[in-house]
Formats: C-alpha cells, sequence, structure tokens
C-alpha cells in the first residue's frame, strides 16, 4: 500500500511538474528564438519599433537590437540573414527593393495606413488671404513677399534634411516647376529651422516647409487646423507621381504632392515568419494611430528621449488591444 501511495505521489509530481513548461510555453510560444530586429536611421520612427519589440518579447522572444540602420544597409541585412525585420518600411517609397529582397524577405502588414506622407505645406491663413491653390502661386510677387522673411526677394521653403534623396528631389521640382528664383530653400538643420519655424508661426507669420509624417511638427503643427498640404503644379513635359486621393488636409483633391503617399509596413524574412507564426501573427494585427507617434515624435524633440518608457506607457495605456493581439499570437503559434 505504501509503495503504491509512493508511486501515485511521484506520479502527481511528474504530472504537475509537466503542466508548468506546457502552460509557459503557451504563452510564450517564442521562448529560445532570437530576433534580430532593426530599426530605421530617422528616430521618428523609433518609438514603433520599441513598441513592437516588447510585444515580441511578451511572447518569449529575445530580441536583439534594434539595431539602427540606413535604407540600403537594411534590405543588404535583411537578405543576408544579418537582421530579420524591422516595421520601418516606406512602400511604395521602397518598391524597389521588392524584386531583390522578395527569394528572403517580404513586406507584411501595416504599422499605419496612409501614414507616410511627404509634401509642402503652408500655414491655413495665408491658404485663405492669398486663395494659394498649388506650389505654382509662389510666383505671384504678392505670396512670394509675403514668405521672404530674409529680404533677398524668394520666398523662404524650409528644405528636406540635407544629404536625403528628398532634398534632391525638392531642388529639381523647384528647376522643373520654373520656381527656383522665386522659391529659397534653407541649408540648415531640419529639427532646428522646424523650431524656428514654428515659433514664426506662433509670431502670426506665414510659413512653407517641406513635412514628411509621422514627424514630431505635426503634433506641433496640425495639418487641417494650423497648416495644408498644398499640390505642386501640373506642368506639361514634367511628370508627377500619383496623387494622394481624399486627403482632407491638402487644398486640393487629389492632392498631386510631389512625393507618393506611403504605407509605413513591416518586413521580415520569410524563414522567420514560416517558423514562427506568432510573430507573424503581430505583424499582421498591429497597428499604431498616427497621432499617438506625433505625440510621441514632439516629446522626443522636447527632450524626452526614454522610448522605452514611452513604449511602456503606450502598451498599457491601450493593454486592452495589446492583450488582443497577443492571444491572436499565442493562438496562431498552437
Amino acid at each position: 500500500m505504501k509503495t503504491m501511495l509512493h508511486t501515485l505521489a511521484l506520479t502527481a509530481m511528474v504530472g504537475a511538474a509537466g503542466l508548468v513548461p506546457a502552460t509557459a510555453s503557451a504563452q510564450e510560444p517564442g521562448n529560445g528564438t532570437t530576433i534580430k530586429m532593426a530599426r530605421a536611421s530617422w528616430d521618428s520612427g523609433w518609438f514603433q519599433a520599441e513598441i513592437y519589440t516588447k510585444l515580441f518579447e511578451e511572447l518569449g522572444y529575445n530580441v536583439e537590437g534594434p539595431t539602427t540602420l540606413d535604407v540600403p544597409p537594411f534590405y543588404q541585412a535583411v537578405m543576408q540573414g544579418d537582421v530579420d525585420l524591422w516595421v520601418n518600411g516606406w512602400f511604395p517609397a521602397q518598391d524597389t527593393y521588392k524584386p531583390v529582397m522578395e527569394d528572403q524577405a517580404e513586406v507584411i502588414g501595416t504599422v499605419v495606413d496612409r501614414g507616410a506622407l511627404q509634401g509642402y505645406m503652408v500655414d491655413k491663413a495665408a491658404v485663405e488671404e492669398f486663395g494659394i491653390e498649388s506650389l505654382a502661386d509662389f510666383a505671384r510677387p504678392e505670396v512670394r513677399e509675403a514668405f521672404d522673411r530674409n529680404g533677398d526677394g524668394k520666398a523662404d521653403l524650409v528644405s528636406c534634411p540635407p544629404g536625403w534623396l528628398c532634398e534632391r528631389v525638392i531642388v529639381e521640382q523647384l528647376e522643373d516647376f520654373g520656381l527656383d528664383d522665386d522659391i529659397a530653400t534653407t541649408t540648415a538643420g531640419y529639427n532646428a529651422a522646424m523650431a524656428d519655424t514654428i515659433a514664426s508661426y506662433n509670431a502670426g507669420e506665414h510659413v512653407l516647409y517641406y513635412a514628411w509624417t509621422p514627424n514630431w511638427t505635426g503634433y506641433e503643427l496640425k495639418a487641417g487646423e494650423d497648416v495644408m498640404w498644398i499640390p505642386v503644379p501640373q506642368v506639361e513635359g514634367v511628370e508627377t507621381v500619383p496623387p494622394a486621393e481624399g486627403l482632407e488636409t491638402c487644398v486640393a483633391d487629389p492632392c498631386y504632392m510631389g512625393f507618393p503617399p506611403n504605407d509605413i509596413q513591416p518586413v521580415a524574412r520569410k524563414d522567420l515568419l514560416e517558423a514562427n507564426p506568432a510573430i507573424e501573427s503581430i505583424l499582421t494585427t498591429v497597428s499604431i494611430p498616427l497621432d499617438d507617434i506625433f505625440a510621441q515624435n514632439a516629446a522626443m524633440i522636447e527632450g524626452d528621449d526614454d522610448i522605452e518608457a514611452q513604449a511602456d506607457a503606450w502598451i498599457a495605456e491601450n493593454r486592452d488591444a495589446v492583450d488582443g493581439w497577443l492571444e491572436t499570437a499565442r493562438a496562431a503559434a498552437n
């Protein structure tokens, strides 16, 4: 009898011990797997990368990085297997990389639908005062004079950050549209130039600047309230990219912004996705509101650079949605 009870006790202990790894495995399907994360070189994308990193960690994955990479190095690294994924893809801007990566990686899910816009913005008061309909209106003397801040006879445009592809695009567009004698671009760093621009706007001056989203400036100068997107002119012989449609914050619809509207999307290695349905589930279900990214970017510019704490706070504030995403990912893994 004693032997039988001893055997039953041992059996119960083994059974109970066996429940622990099974439960842990169900809650943390990524236990024992490492993800090599990357993030974009532009800091307006770091908040999103941190949120996804923390979601992967809640599923038990060990996350290396994120490693900060510019666009070409990321695609080279993901093709070579040096990194597994990032959530900072801009498409169609990065469509040129699809053919070369299609055997190793894929675009999957959407962080922000049509969240990546680029183009020219002007204060709403000027739109109403001068009837501005496109960038071509800056050839009008009264408009040019209203935006001439240094007295050189040209409207001043805060341009794209020096060295970026969009800087060259802006210069070429001004030449193509015959506006290079009417508009002068800045050469200062973007954040400093935009801080000055916002101060000028708050002082009641007119402002013209290049912008992209998500970006901290969208929190300080709200599209549709403070500023408006303005299209580039349609000039015979000058090709322009397809317009954004239904954009209520632009003075025209469709809005030929000069830059294609982009979705912000993850890019991940196929072998990682095939082996980890939970990762695929997170990438296909998670999204982050653009206004939340604006707010974090603004806080970062104002000196709050604790991105990990900001991501923790966002997850806590959106716990119901987060728990739903995690449960869906756990179910996908089983």
